[in-house]
């Protein structure tokens, strides 16, 4: 009987090792990363339908003067501890600010760009009480 040769012999494991991964859906990192970002893009999709809400459209933080006007006005009309201070993405050109209330209530007040109050909202609820 003639012996194989060496390399004949080292090929085979390696054709196996192609064919289990090929059965079995593919290599392993690319199918997994792929499978990963299929499950985060639908997590993300369930999450803003189930949502529904204009509150979830990306409002930037305020910065710097503006920060520091806009949550001092805010304070000013309702003392308490700043939560958040941004720019309202439902309200185009106006700022709000959300804050603690010494009672433990929140309230959004929403500034004009001349740092006017314009309105607030309860946080919790969906009525905005204008500011007269």
């Amino acid at each position: 009987m003639r012996a194989l040769p060496r390399r004949v012999l080292l090929a085979a494991p390696a054709a196996v090792l192609m064919f289990a991964l090929a059965a079995c859906g593919g290599s392993g990192s690319d199918s997994g990363s792929s499978r990963a970002a299929d499950t985060q893009q639908t997590a993300q999709a369930d999450g803003a339908g189930a949502a529904g809400d204009t509150d979830d459209k990306k409002e930037p933080p305020l910065t710097g003067e503006i920060k520091q006007k806009a949550e001092a006005a805010a304070l000013a009309k309702y003392p308490g501890t700043v939560v958040k201070s941004e720019e309202d993405a439902e309200k185009p050109g106006m700022y709000a600010v959300e804050i603690k209330k010494q009672d433990g209530t929140s309230v959004e007040v929403y500034l004009d760009k001349s740092y006017k109050v314009t309105a607030t909202k309860q946080e919790g609820t969906e009525e905005a009480e204008n500011a007269g």
